[in-house]
Parts: C-alpha cells; sequence; structure tokens
C-alpha cells in the first residue's frame, strides 16, 4: 500500500467516519480490486459502480480539457497551494466537467521530477533519444520538445517497463517512488525549486457517485460537506508533500545520485518546454474555450493561494 494512499484516502476515510459516529462506512479497494484498468475509475463512480473514488483526471483524456491548464509544464508551485487553486478554479471555470459526479476534492501532487535509469538529467536537451514515461497528454507532449521519445503509460506499467527495457526513465513524484521501486530500478533523479514553478504535476478528483450522494440523509451530508471542497484539496495536496522524505532516503541508501536545479537553469527548460503552452491554447479556442482566460485564471489563483499557503 503506497504512502499516498496511508497519508491521505486512508486518513480522510477514518476521519469521516469518526465524524459520523460511523454512520458513513468505507469499503477500500486501492490496487483496483473493484476490477476494471486504472482508466475506468471516474466512469465507475458515475455509473454508480463504485460509490467514491480517487483517480487521475488523465485516465479520461478529453474529458476534462479545462483542468488540463493545471499540468501545463512551470504551471504550480507546491502541492498545497495549488491544490486550493485547481479546486476554486472547477468551480468558477470548470464545474460543467464534474456535472455527472459530486467532486468531493480535487488536488495535485508535489512537484514532479525526473528519474533516469543509465543517464544523468542536467540540461534541457540530455534527454534526447530517451524513451521517457509521461503521465499525462501534456507531459508526454514536454518531454518531446526536449528530445525525447516520450511514452503514455499509467503508473502501474512503469517497473516493468524500467526492469524490461522499453523505458529509460520516467517523470513521478518523490512520494511515488518507492511505491513503483523507481529508487531501484533508476540511478539518477533530478529536480527542480518550487519557487521556479514545478516542471510538471498531475490532477487527480475526489468524486462520489451523484445518487449516492443525494440519497445521504441531511445529517449525515453535514458530516460529509465540511470534510470535502477548498478544505479536503488543501488536506489532500499537503500530505503529497510529506512523503518526500522516506523516498530521498532510500535514494541515498543506494547511492544514487540527485541533481538540483536552480533557477537560472529552469528558465532554460521553460524556454524549451513553452510550445507545450501555445499549443494547448490554440486547441482550446479551436474547442470553442478561450484558452488565454483560463491561462490567466488558474495562473492568478496559483500565485493567490502560494502567498497564503504556509509551506
Amino acid at each position: 500500500m503506497s504512502n499516498v494512499w496511508v497519508s491521505m484516502n486512508k486518513v480522510w476515510m477514518e476521519k469521516v467516519q469518526r465524524e459520523s459516529d460511523g454512520r458513513i462506512r468505507f469499503e477500500a479497494y486501492p490496487a483496483m480490486q473493484l476490477d476494471g484498468a486504472p482508466v475506468q475509475p471516474y466512469d465507475q463512480a458515475r455509473d454508480g459502480v463504485a460509490d467514491i473514488v480517487w483517480t487521475l483526471t488523465g485516465y479520461s483524456p478529453g474529458g476534462f480539457p479545462c483542468s488540463e491548464v493545471f499540468v501545463l509544464p512551470f504551471m504550480t508551485t507546491n502541492a498545497e497551494a495549488t491544490s486550493k487553486a485547481f479546486w476554486e478554479f472547477i468551480k468558477t471555470k470548470a464545474s460543467n466537467e464534474y456535472k455527472e459526479v459530486h467532486p468531493i476534492a480535487v488536488q495535485v501532487h508535489r512537484p514532479g521530477m525526473l528519474h533516469t535509469r543509465d543517464r544523468l538529467f542536467e540540461a534541457p536537451y540530455d534527454l534526447r533519444g530517451l524513451k521517457m514515461r509521461g503521465p499525462t497528454r501534456q507531459t508526454t507532449k514536454m518531454l518531446g520538445y526536449l528530445g525525447a521519445n516520450a511514452v503514455g503509460m499509467p503508473l502501474p506499467k512503469i517497473p516493468d517497463a524500467l526492469q524490461k527495457g522499453p523505458l529509460d526513465g520516467c517523470v513521478i513524484p518523490w512520494d511515488v517512488v518507492p511505491s513503483v521501486k523507481v529508487h531501484e530500478l533508476t540511478k539518477f533523479h533530478s529536480q527542480f525549486d518550487p519557487a521556479s514553478g514545478a516542471l510538471y504535476t498531475t490532477t487527480f478528483v475526489t468524486a462520489t457517485n451523484k445518487r449516492k450522494y443525494e440519497s445521504l440523509p441531511p445529517d449525515v451530508r453535514k458530516v460529509l460537506d465540511p470534510n470535502s471542497g477548498i478544505t479536503a484539496s488543501a488536506s489532500l495536496g499537503r500530505a503529497h508533500q510529506c512523503g518526500d522524505d522516506p523516498a530521498r532516503k532510500l535514494v541515498e541508501a543506494r547511492g544514487n545520485v540527485t541533481h538540483n536545479f536552480g533557477q537560472v537553469e529552469a528558465q532554460e527548460f521553460r524556454r524549451a518546454a513553452s510550445q507545450v503552452e501555445v499549443e494547448w491554447v490554440k486547441d482550446m479556442e479551436s474547442r470553442g474555450f478561450d484558452g488565454r482566460d483560463l491561462l490567466s485564471t488558474a495562473r492568478a489563483l496559483i500565485e493567490k493561494h502560494t502567498k497564503t499557503t504556509k509551506t
């Protein structure tokens, strides 16, 4: 069971059960034990196969076009502040994307970083020719602009792909490293200072089946609702930031190399990946959305919450 599951979802479920005096109970299926594929949990919540799910929005391609602004390169700062911004954004700019379910919370993970098996990543184009796994459409594009042969792939497939050779590396945050044994399967780890903007992040939603939520008695909803929204989003984002140290210790114990990029180096990466943002705005405008407005709104919300969030 991963640190993410224990520190976020399990803690949240126990809190809700305790505050409802046991009237709300959860049966957890953390490793796709409810059947289906990693790409299906959102559909399971929508269709009532599951009462509540926690999943990546990127597993539903095209389903969350406005929310995708948060996964653009160098958009986000720390996970707590950005998760609060993300919640405010979906309530004001992207509520239609979640209308088929009842959203409990949204979040991003801590700033993502690069992990490579045989080559240290120190400059924007050190990835040339490497096969790199990306978690979302936009991150995969970014890796391509940095010269990598980018491959979209669900998280559970990473260990096998690194071990057997199809992948040379991947991008994931520190806290996910132990659960997919990336500290054992790669030797080099490259990270950015969040003050310069995260290289990338991914977006998650915790969602309840709408009919199930509406069937809850009012007094039960009074317990669930305060454990939802911006407060829950902030808590989930904050929990993502607490899993770094165990992963770093595992990396150090194996003698792996960690490289830290400074702000000057980060600017080089920004320039190399800037076309991803340009293309996203054009794509959104071709679909009838105001891409520039969505981008500026997301940035303003992230800036606002970063200033008011203690880290």
